[in-house]
């Protein structure tokens, strides 16, 4: 019986008490708000990524160039 109790018991959010309207409303800017905020963290690993081989690159190039190596 212990199991059964357990089964039938649900956490899910009841909205049925507001507008349809405004569960429309604050879903659609809660997305906005996380794409916005994925934007912003790819924007900045991008920029990351462009520095890391900026500066992989020229360090690279620094060590070639003082010992003199050919491909």
């Amino acid at each position: 019986m212990l199991f059964a109790q357990v089964v039938t018991e649900s956490y899910f959010v009841d909205l049925s008490a507001y507008p349809k309207w405004l569960v429309i409303a604050v879903g659609t800017l809660a997305a906005a708000l996380i794409i916005w905020i994925m934007i912003k963290l790819l924007k900045w690993t991008l920029w990351l990524l462009f520095f890391a081989v900026l500066v992989g690159g020229l360090l690279w190039a620094g060590y070639v160039l003082i010992n003199n190596q050919t491909w």
